[in-house]
C-alpha cells in the first residue's frame, strides 16, 4: 500500500505530496522567484556597470598624474638650461633663478590654473617692481630721515592697500595670487636700499626671467597632452545627474520590496546615499573648476565666453535634488514601515514615477555631456507634469482610492504619505534642472 506524507508549509496553504511526487509551486510563489531573480539581475548588471564605470575612471586619473608629471619635468629641465648653457647664463647670470622658481610654483594640473597663476604672477610682479621703482627714485631725492619716512610710508599703504584688496571676494576669487606676488615684488624692490638706476636693472632681468619660466609652462601645458579645467567641470556635472538617477531608483526599489529587515534597508540606505553625498560635498570643487575654466583659451567646443557661470547654478540645483533623495531615503529607515498591502497600492504609481524621474535625469545628463540641445518643455517638462498629477491622485479622496484613503488615517499611512510627498518635491526639483538644462543650451549655442 502507498503510504501518503502531509509537509504542513508555515504561511502558506496545506499541501498534500505523495510519495515520491514533486508538487508544483503555486502562483505566489512564482512571482516571489520571479521578482527575486529581477532584483538580482538588476543589482549584478548595475554593479558592474559601476565596477567598469569605476576602473576606466581610476586608469585615466593615473594616466593623466604621469602626464602631468613628465610635463613638469620637461619644464624643468628646459629653464634648467638657462644655467647649463654657458651664452644663456651669461645673458641671465644668477637671475636664472627667478625662470626655475615659476616654473616650480605656477605649472599645475589644469591648464587653466597654469595660464591663471602665470598672468596673475606676470601682473604682480610688473605692477610691484614698476611701482617699488617710482618709490625707490622718490627716496633717493630726499637725503636723511626723510628717505625712511617715504619708504616706510610707501610699504604700509601699498602693503595695506593690498591686503585689503585680497579680502574682496571677487578679487580674491581670481587674482589673490597676483595680489600676493604684488606685495612681494613691491617690498623687495623698495626695501633693497639700491639706487635707482640699478632697481630698474634688476627689475628688468627678474622680469625677463620670470616671463621666461611663464612661457615655457605656457607652451608646455596648453600644448602638450592639455589637461582642461573646462572639460573636467562639464563631465562631472554631466556624470551627477545619472548618479542621482540611479540612487533615486535603487531607493524606490528596495523600499517596494517584499523584505523588510531592518538591517538590510540600513545598508542599502547607505549606499544608495553615497552618491548623493559626493554631490553635496561637490560645490568647493565646481567652484574651483569655474574658475580655472574662465582663464582658459578657446578649445573644443568652448568659446572665450562661455555661460560657466550656469554650471554653477546647475550644481546648486543637483545639489538640493541630493539633500531630497538623502530625505527620501529616511522612509527605508523610518520605524514605522507600512504593511506590505499598504505598499502594494501604491507600488506601481510610485514606481513608475521613479522610472520617470530616473529616464528624465539621464536625458538631461545625456544631453548637457554630448552638448546638443534639449527641448525639456516639449517632452520632459509634460511627462513631469503627469507624474504629480498621478502622484496626487494617489492620496487623494476620489472614490476610485476609497481604500487607500482609509488606509491612510492611520499612523501608519504617515510613511506612505512622506514617500509621496517627498516624490512630489523631487519632481519639481527635476522640472527646475530641466530649465537650466534649456537655458545653458540656449545660451552656449547663441
Amino acid at each position: 500500500m502507498d503510504s501518503t506524507v502531509v509537509i504542513s508549509i508555515p504561511h502558506a496553504e496545506s499541501h498534500v505530496v505523495e510519495a515520491g511526487t514533486v508538487v508544483a509551486p503555486t502562483k505566489k510563489e512564482n512571482t516571489r522567484m520571479n521578482l527575486l531573480i529581477k532584483t538580482i539581475a538588476s543589482l549584478i548588471s548595475n554593479t558592474a556597470s559601476y565596477v567598469r564605470e569605476k576602473t576606466r575612471s581610476i586608469n585615466k586619473q593615473k594616466m593623466r598624474r604621469v602626464i602631468h608629471s613628465v610635463k613638469v619635468g620637461l619644464a624643468l629641465v628646459l629653464v634648467s638650461l638657462l644655467y647649463l648653457l654657458d651664452p644663456l647664463y651669461e645673458q641671465v647670470g644668477d637671475n636664472a633663478m627667478w625662470a626655475i622658481m615659476t616654473v616650480v610654483v605656477i605649472f599645475e594640473f589644469f591648464a587653466g590654473a597654469t595660464l591663471g597663476k602665470g598672468l596673475n604672477r606676470g601682473l604682480g610682479t610688473i605692477l610691484g617692481g614698476g611701482l617699488g621703482c617710482l618709490a625707490a627714485s622718490l627716496a633717493q631725492q630726499v637725503h636723511g630721515t626723510g628717505n625712511s619716512i617715504i619708504v616706510g610710508t610707501s610699504v604700509f599703504v601699498f602693503g595695506a592697500g593690498a591686503t585689503y584688496a585680497r579680502l574682496v571676494p571677487k578679487i580674491k576669487k581670481r587674482y589673490d595670487y597676483g595680489a600676493m606676488i604684488f606685495i612681494l615684488t613691491f617690498n623687495l624692490v623698495v626695501v633693497s636700499g639700491l639706487r635707482a638706476e640699478k632697481v630698474l636693472q634688476l627689475a628688468r632681468e627678474r622680469l625677463c626671467t620670470i616671463g621666461m619660466g611663464f612661457a615655457v609652462c605656457v607652451f608646455i601645458s596648453l600644448l602638450i597632452f592639455p589637461t582642461w579645467a573646462s572639460d573636467e567641470l562639464h563631465d562631472s556635472i554631466a556624470s551627477n545627474f545619472n548618479h542621482l538617477a540611479l540612487s533615486l531608483e535603487g531607493c524606490l526599489e528596495e523600499y517596494f520590496k517584499l523584505s523588510c529587515h531592518k538591517e538590510n534597508q540600513s545598508s542599502s540606505a547607505k549606499s544608495f546615499t553615497s552618491n548623493c553625498k559626493l554631490v553635496l560635498n561637490s560645490k568647493a570643487k565646481d567652484e574651483q573648476l569655474t574658475n580655472f575654466a574662465k582663464w582658459e583659451p578657446w578649445h573644443g567646443k568652448f568659446g572665450l565666453y562661455y555661460p560657466w557661470r550656469k554650471y554653477l547654478q546647475l550644481g546648486d540645483h543637483l545639489r538640493e535634488l541630493a539633500s531630497s533623495i538623502i530625505s527620501l531615503t529616511s522612509c527605508l529607515q523610518s520605524p514605522k514601515q507600512p504593511s506590505p498591502t499598504l505598499r502594494q497600492l501604491i507600488k506601481e504609481p510610485c514606481e513608475a514615477v521613479g522610472y520617470s524621474l530616473g529616464w528624465s535625469l539621464k536625458e538631461l545628463g545625456e544631453s548637457l555631456k554630448k552638448m546638443r540641445k534639449c527641448q525639456p518643455a516639449d517632452v520632459i517638462l509634460p511627462k513631469l507634469k503627469a507624474m504629480r498629477i498621478e502622484l496626487s491622485s494617489v492620496i487623494s479622496d476620489s472614490p476610485n482610492n476609497s481604500k487607500l484613503a482609509g488606509k491612510l488615517e492611520n499612523v501608519e499611512g504617515l510613511a506612505v504619505a512622506t514617500l509621496v510627498f517627498s516624490l512630489m518635491e523631487i519632481i519639481e526639483k527635476v522640472e527646475d534642472l530641466a530649465k537650466e538644462v534649456e537655458d545653458l543650451g540656449q545660451l552656449a549655442f547663441h
